[in-house]
């Protein structure tokens, strides 16, 4: 990363508490870092009447808000989508932006329409069968998938941490997404443990080709930011 100042926006159902084993090595590294939660994100929110967009204008409001430059974004899975509405925006204030184990978005395509058959229904039926249409991600479909490289006792403490995520966040899409517009270095860092989509170029893979850049390795699970926090931050100060 190039930027001396990172703004690290998580994946689905986790706020900014989640990067701080990884924002205090940063912080060691002379970054300035920041982790906000986006809205719908903190417990207690109300999701309704919350867009994806919301989510990027929430990224844009704070770096605009502080007048911050040479900064670095950094994009968690579902994170790849503020990130990409928010980098038009914020273009000219931008050293580089990282995606870590990300979706990496196309245009007019929802995160809903790009993951398998499987996290569709699962998505779908939680959404439907809750009080406000968000998505509660199971503790089994958690330990499995998500946060595989921990114990049990540690998989149930972060699992009580999850906010419910918006379901509106999965199924709609942005317009006019092209990174390469940005104008900014693109890099993509892969956990090598990560099992949170399916391996090879229907998972992750598809997502570091349609960015056109040469994957870093990073340690541990989709959950390296909370099990492997100093091997995650040296990979992305590497990136």
């Amino acid at each position: 990363m190039k930027g001396s100042t990172v703004v690290l926006v998580g994946g689905a159902w986790h706020g900014g508490w989640a990067w701080r084993g990884v924002a205090e090595h940063l912080r060691a590294a002379g970054k300035t870092v920041l982790t906000p939660t986006l809205p719908g994100l903190a417990d207690g929110d109300d999701p309704r009447g919350l867009t994806l967009a919301d989510t990027g204008r929430a990224i844009v409001e704070l770096v605009e808000g502080r007048d911050l430059h040479d900064v670095t974004l950094v994009a968690h899975s579902w994170g790849g989508y503020p990130v990409a509405a928010a980098a038009p925006a914020l273009a000219g204030r931008l050293a580089d932006v990282v995606f870590w184990s990300a979706f990496v978005p196309r245009s007019g395509v929802s995160l809903f329409d790009e993951v398998p058959q499987g996290y569709q229904e699962l998505f779908a039926a939680l959404a439907s069968s809750s009080s406000d249409d968000t998505v509660a991600l199971p503790l089994e479909v958690w330990q499995q998938g998500f946060m595989n490289d921990a114990s049990e006792q540690a998989q149930q403490i972060v699992h009580r941490l999850l906010v419910p995520q918006p379901y509106q966040y999965f199924t709609e899409a942005l317009d006019h997404v092209d990174p390469q517009s940005w104008g900014v270095p693109l890099s993509y860092v892969l956990s090598d443990l990560d099992v949170g989509l399916p391996p090879g170029d229907d998972g992750w893979g598809k997502f570091i080709a349609r960015l056109g850049v040469q994957a870093r390795s990073a340690p541990g699970s989709h959950e390296a930011l909370l099990t492997e926090p100093a091997g995650l931050a040296a990979a992305l100060l590497d990136a």
